[in-house]
């Protein structure tokens, strides 16, 4: 569509970094019909203008970050670019109980979670995987894309389209984020080279790491053909210290009632002795974690293009981007309720609004009372794609383009070396301390004991693939307003799937493993004789030298009062000890509840007409999607069930089972753009949008965790998918105000409205299940098959509304200086007036730079308002509000060098998670980051 130049798409070409204050203002003040096309510019300056020339021409509402924003900003992915951008939301980590750290990871728009959020790289969707073994297989992660797997350097601008057109591809509720990289005929030199040299130091870790990225460009003569290739190697230390309190399966904890399964048959005591504890929720353990990583990210992107004619034009581009991310994660865990409480040992303690703040024990002789976890991991992740695009110019009214590519995505825990042991102490305590500070524990006179427990799932593969194949036209014609026809049709394959997942076990010296869950704390051995008794472990149990220790400021800024000196094994010598003694049989020890398939084809077609009038603009279009969906998962065979099991493990007998559904969306889409007056435009815009339930969710896994035995008669609990799930359709509003009052210079305000049918939430439903139990004393007899009921937290579809206002500015002091600055406000409840996974209620940024002819300057902080995470066990949690600052010096020595040092959190945040003001979850330190680079051009 034809589109007036306006003033700032002219000014595009006027700011040079390379000029004088002179020469800027004799090109600022030059005639109409200077040629002004045959100036190449960059800088900040400069990228501000394409910024804000491509956001003031645009018929929808879109905020633009160019390659040179990116370039002058500490951005080392792209989402760490994205946060400077209104109604954005950056997470530091998926949902899945990874926990925080100091890359940003997930993209949300508006106060949702960031899976109504649509990633798209070049106008298609990636395919790609997380690297924490509760993010492949939990639900909640899977429609967005971890942008740790995508580095700035790739991109020539990103595009946020805050609504929605009939020509764009589906499945953003929120909005789409599409990053655009660079196209070899759109270089100005026949050959270009680039290349960045760098290092980076972390704080927290004191590691100093390479860093190396490059990039050669050749287009002919002729401009009829050229080749681009990019490569980047990026590696990094991670160390992050934190106080968690955590349930006893390893999840950020739900705290639970005392009369609850949280305290066993000792509550009763307990109640009895202390009737005002009644009722009182109460921590379950606490920790002291120490995490390390080593992240590798390598990859590169290739393209061609291909210009035979002026007419026709071809690009083939391939992408690939692996993060190897080995982990490590130590965790010193005091049971804030100790498994054989009594009256007599509790000291004192403090209720405050109903929870069981602190609470101090003495034992008369020495008890286990918590648990020391060391657990390493082999990890990594993976996001590539191929694709080819395609233009023909037919004639001066119509022009065709077509898109065909494939994707691949890939999530992998190769394995997990674990050694749990029980700690034995003489008395223990807790002092919780709301969310400004950590809390405060200890264990007396502790010491190790049962170093032999071993858990945890090998080779958890996640596969993610996606195939696609549009067709698109645009027929000019001139039939009044109506300037253009926009069509076409769109087809698209995804499917998300794991391979068999092993979950270990003690390896047996006779016998074989007890067919029980993995989750059966209660326990001595795993393994049985023929007559159904306990058979003795591999032995013997030589456990390794524990030659490590946490470091000596650990914890530091956290607050006081955890232990902190604390030793573990090496990794290597852990990983050497579960190889000899676990059992990690793929037949025997397969653990099928965790396996699950997604595959999803959809059609689409869209017919848009564009419009134009005398200072107005925009489009009036219809989408229509069919959505075809098979979800499957393994079912356990229950005893008489005469149903043949296709897989037998020592959890038990399975058979697959699948799900299918269908369904058809009609989605209208309209915009108009005004220009009020020459400075200022006016925008509304009205769609209905698409996002299909997250892949995890849509399975019909189950993962249940039984209750301890025979004699427990509380209930169990766990966690399932729902097939019958729909997806999220939101019907949006969108104004918004913009004044452009100078070049690079900007105010505006806005208002947005959804409302989400079908939005997806968890709840509770009690059901009864089937569960292969033992008694606590269980003297030959066999595990028992009884039914008991259990917990089940499930996905279902409800109502939801979110609302707010957007507010921005930018502008430029003199010549060399700018300021910028926007807030968000987004209100998201459900139905029952619940808060939305993901929601951000305030949000703002203030940003400033100054640059000249060499040096550059740029200070940026964002601060985000508590965000809702998501529910444990039916328990709200949430990360407390936060800001990070950043900042960026660059020298320029000539046109071919210039260095710059970036620096990341630079006023060392810690994320603080909470359920309630007092009920603490988590307190995390991730410490500074600086990178040094060198870059070179010619």
């Amino acid at each position: 569509m034809k589109v007036k130049q306006t003033p700032i798409s002219q000014a595009v070409f006027i700011a040079l970094l390379g000029a004088s204050s002179a020469a800027m203002a004799q090109q600022q003040e030059a005639p109409a019909t200077q040629q002004l096309d045959m100036v190449t510019v960059t800088g900040i300056r400069a990228s501000q203008e394409k910024s804000l020339s491509v956001k003031r021409n645009a018929d929808t509402h879109i905020d633009v970050i160019s390659a040179e924003d990116i370039g002058k900003m500490p951005d080392k992915n792209v989402a760490d670019s994205l946060a400077r951008v209104p109604g954005v939301t950056i997470l530091n980590s998926p949902a899945g109980g990874s926990g925080g750290f100091d890359e940003r990871d997930r993209v949300g728009l508006r106060g949702t979670n960031p899976s109504l959020t649509q990633t798209l790289l070049d106008g298609h969707g990636i395919a790609n995987g997380d690297w924490f073994v509760l993010d492949q297989t939990g639900a909640g992660v899977g429609r967005s894309v971890s942008y740790s797997l995508l580095p700035s350097e790739l991109v020539s601008r990103v595009e946020v389209h805050k609504n929605s057109q009939a020509s764009l591809v589906e499945g953003g509720s929120a909005g789409s984020v599409n990053i655009i990289t660079r196209k070899p005929l759109d270089f100005a030199k026949a050959l270009t080279f680039e290349a960045g040299v760098g290092a980076v130091y972390a704080s927290l870790p004191g590691k100093t790491d390479p860093q190396f990225s490059a990039l050669v460009n050749f287009k002919n003569e002729d401009k009829t053909f050229g080749v681009l290739v990019q490569a980047f190697s990026e590696k990094r230390h991670l160390r992050r210290d934190g106080v968690e309190v955590i349930a006893q399966d390893g999840h950020i904890a739900t705290y639970e009632t005392l009369t609850g399964k949280g305290t066993g048959a000792n509550a009763a005591a307990l109640i009895a002795a202390h009737p005002d504890l009644e009722g009182v929720k109460a921590p379950n353990m606490l920790g002291s974690a120490y995490f390390t990583q080593e992240r590798e990210r390598k990859g590169g992107l290739i393209r061609a293009e291909f210009k035979p004619t002026k007419d026709v034009d071809l690009t083939l581009t391939g992408f690939s981007s692996k993060m190897d991310a080995d982990n490590y994660n130590r965790n010193f865990l005091l049971s804030a309720i100790p498994a054989n409480l009594n009256a007599a040992t509790m000291t004192d303690y403090k209720v405050v609004n109903n929870t069981l703040v602190s609470a101090h024990y003495t034992f008369a002789t020495p008890t286990n009372n918590g648990y020391y976890d060391q657990i390493s991991r082999q990890a990594s992740a993976s996001a590539n794609f191929l694709s080819l695009d395609g233009g023909w110019k037919v004639n001066d009214a119509l022009r065709l383009t077509a898109n065909v590519g494939s994707s691949t995505g890939k999530g992998k825990t190769g394995s997990q070396d674990v050694l749990e042991s029980h700690i034995t102490s003489s008395g223990s305590g807790f002092d919780l301390k709301g969310t400004g500070s950590a809390p405060a524990f200890s264990l007396t006179n502790n010491s190790y004991q049962n170093f032999d427990w071993i858990f945890g799932t090998q080779n958890v593969v996640v596969n993610d693939k996606e195939s696609w194949a549009q067709v698109d036209a645009e027929y000019t014609l001139d039939a009044g307003a109506l300037k253009s026809l926009q069509f076409g049709a769109r087809g698209a394959e995804h499917k998300r799937y794991t391979g068999p997942i092993i979950s270990q076990g003690p390896g047996c010296a006779t016998g074989t493993p007890y067919r029980v869950g993995p989750w059966d704390w209660s326990k001595a051995s795993a393994c049985a004789d023929a007559s159904g008794a306990d058979a003795p472990q591999l032995s013997p149990y030589t456990v390794p030298a524990f030659s490590g220790n946490y470091p000596g400021n650990f914890g530091s800024g956290l607050g006081s009062g955890f232990p902190t000196n604390i030793a573990y094994i090496p990794a290597d010598a852990l990983a050497a000890y579960n190889a000899k003694i676990t059992n990690r049989d793929p037949v025997t020890r397969r653990y099928p509840n965790l396996e699950y398939s997604v595959k999803e084809t959809t059609t689409a077609g869209y017919l848009q007409g564009n419009l134009e009038g005398e200072a107005w603009s925009g489009n009036i279009g219809l989408r229509l999607v069919r959505t075809k969906q098979d979800a499957g998962s393994m079912r356990p065979v229950l005893p008489g069930d005469s149903t043949k099991p296709t897989i037998s493990s020592a959890f038990g007998d399975y058979v697959g089972t699948t799900s299918s559904s269908s369904y058809t969306d009609v989605l209208p889409s309209a915009s108009i753009r005004l220009d009020v007056t020459k400075s200022i435009v006016a925008r509304l815009a009205v769609s209905r949008t698409l996002t299909r339930a997250d892949y995890t969710a849509l399975s019909g896994y189950l993962d249940k965790h039984d209750p301890k035995n025979l004699e427990d008669t509380g209930n169990g609990w766990g966690s399932s998918g729902n097939p019958d799930l729909a997806p999220i359709r939101s019907n949006n509003i969108d104004g918004n105000l913009e004044w452009y009052f100078a070049p690079r210079a900007f105010v505006s305000a806005g208002a947005f409205y959804m409302g989400l049918d079908g939005y997806i939430k968890d709840k509770v439903r009690s059901t009864t299940l089937p569960a292969l139990l033992s008694s606590v004393n269980p003297t030959g007899l066999k595990d028992q098959l009884v039914y008991r009921n259990y917990d089940i937290y499930y996905p279902t579809n409800t109502q939801a509304s979110v609302y707010g206002l957007e507010f921005a500015f930018e502008t430029p002091i003199a010549n060399n200086f700018g300021v910028s600055a926007n807030y968000t406000l987004a209100k998201g409840h459900d139905q029952d007036g619940h808060v939305l996974r993901g929601n951000v209620k305030n949000s703002f940024n203030l940003g400033g730079f100054f640059e000249n002819d060499q040096f550059s300057a740029r200070v940026n902080y964002g601060y985000t308002d508590d965000i809702f995470v998501g529910q444990d066990r039916g328990t709200d949690y949430f990360q407390k509000g936060s800001g990070v600052l950043s900042a960026s010096l660059g020298y320029k020595l000539n046109e071919h060098f210039a260095v710059s040092l970036d620096a990341q959190n630079l006023n060392d945040p810690i994320l603080k998670y909470y359920a309630t003001a007092d009920q603490p979850r988590a307190f995390y330190k991730n410490g500074r980051q600086f990178y040094l680079t060198a870059r070179i051009k010619y």
